[in-house]
């Protein structure tokens, strides 16, 4: 049975979105706020989160964001808005989907099973990854290193997040750039270098002799634990 965590604001909306999924066999918890969500994101690991962007303490893009830094659940925008940029600016965040209110039930669930079948099971995810070296908490968005936290810049974050969560597959330079800078940057590969020295320097044993961050020379990077 999948687990969906739906967040709106809307109480209607989310009790006509519990009934009719808990009567496909859904399983379905509801949140009518971002910090909400949030918090049941990490506590009950949805197989998909439905979202929408209006919420009353933060915007959704918040959300996906927030979620975005240690899981890859499948997210489904249900929303008011409807312009193009709201929706590219959502599917740039993270988004999978983009449904906009009001909605056809029928379509809404067909979008929600090919989520579903997309999705990798969600005791997949490792929140904290641990080396020889350094620990990161995807979850917390945090590195520690010899019993102290070490700070990164939301771009060394970003770099080192998107290794992590491809721990030992190759990260090609260009899917890197679109992930951290967006889907503007393809060629800006001396970004990549800075970056990687200055997490190097932050993380590594020996900067000159990297273990966990690894350069493919002319294809990209790779974390090894």
């Amino acid at each position: 049975m999948p687990r969906v965590l739906v967040v709106d604001d809307e109480p209607q909306l989310v009790r006509a979105l519990t009934i009719n999924l808990r009567a496909r066999k859904y399983r379905v918890d509801g949140a009518h706020d971002g910090a909400t969500a949030l918090q049941l994101a990490a506590a009950r690991r949805p197989d998909v989160i439905v979202l929408d962007l209006g919420l009353p303490d933060m915007d959704g893009i918040e959300v996906i964001e927030g979620l975005r830094g240690w899981t890859r659940v499948p997210i489904i925008v249900l929303s008011a808005r409807h312009t193009s940029d709201e929706k590219v600016d959502a599917l740039d965040a993270g988004a999978d989907d983009y449904v906009t209110k009001p909605f056809g039930m029928d379509e809404f669930l067909a979008r929600l099973r090919a989520a579903v079948r997309r999705a990798a099971p969600a005791d997949a995810e490792e929140l904290v990854v641990r080396t020889d070296t350094f620990t990161v908490d995807l979850a917390a968005k945090k590195v520690g290193r010899d019993g102290a936290d070490v700070r990164l810049t939301p771009t060394e974050w970003h770099v080192l997040e998107v290794l992590v969560r491809n721990a030992g597959r190759l990260v090609t330079q260009v899917q890197l750039l679109h992930e951290v800078w967006g889907p503007a940057y393809g060629t800006e590969t001396n970004y990549l270098r800075v970056y990687m020295a200055q997490l190097r320097r932050k993380l590594e044993r020996d900067p000159a002799y990297p273990r966990h961050l690894i350069t493919e020379p002319g294809m990209g990077y790779r974390f090894e634990r």
